[in-house]
């Protein structure tokens, strides 16, 4: 994907995975399934962010979330991904591994005529999100190719 400020510049897989992190932080935050910052952001938006990913990744976390969810306007919801059984889940994934697995998504389902911000629009509305979120199973857990392909079989 392109820089949408610098067009000689590429946008890297690591600026995939920091907003992709974001997303899941601004998600547990608030309470709110990722789909909801996704969509609530946008293709163009997305599209800024991963240009400026480079830069904004040296910021304090807590205050890029917060800027975005004020930029957004982002509200609270009641969608608790972090609320499991400790018998099941004992140690609920951290967003920066849950920013891995995504990145990982998007990376593997990426399609020739798409750029990541399509991509994340694209796999964070998919219904398979749902599963890999509920941290009482292990979906989040299995090695990406089964995760890939568990995309496409709409279900694992």
């Amino acid at each position: 994907m392109t820089n949408v400020y610098f067009p000689e510049e590429m946008v890297r897989t690591d600026d995939l995975y920091f907003v992709c992190y974001m997303i899941e932080r601004i998600a547990r935050q608030l309470k709110q399934p990722e789909k909801y910052v996704a969509n609530a952001m946008g293709h163009d938006e997305l599209a800024k962010k991963l240009s400026l990913a480079d830069v904004l990744h040296s910021g304090n976390p807590l205050a890029v979330a917060s800027d975005w969810i004020d930029e957004y306007q982002l509200k609270e919801g009641s969608y608790d991904v972090t609320k499991v059984d400790s018998n099941l889940c004992p140690k609920i994934p951290t967003p920066t591994q849950m920013g891995k697995v995504y990145k990982r998504l998007v990376l593997s389902t990426i399609q020739q005529d798409e750029d990541f911000a399509d991509a994340i629009l694209r796999v964070y509305n998919h219904p398979i999100c749902e599963t890999i979120d509920n941290y009482n199973c292990s979906a989040y857990y299995e090695p990406s190719p089964y995760i890939t392909r568990s995309y496409y079989a709409r279900g694992f």
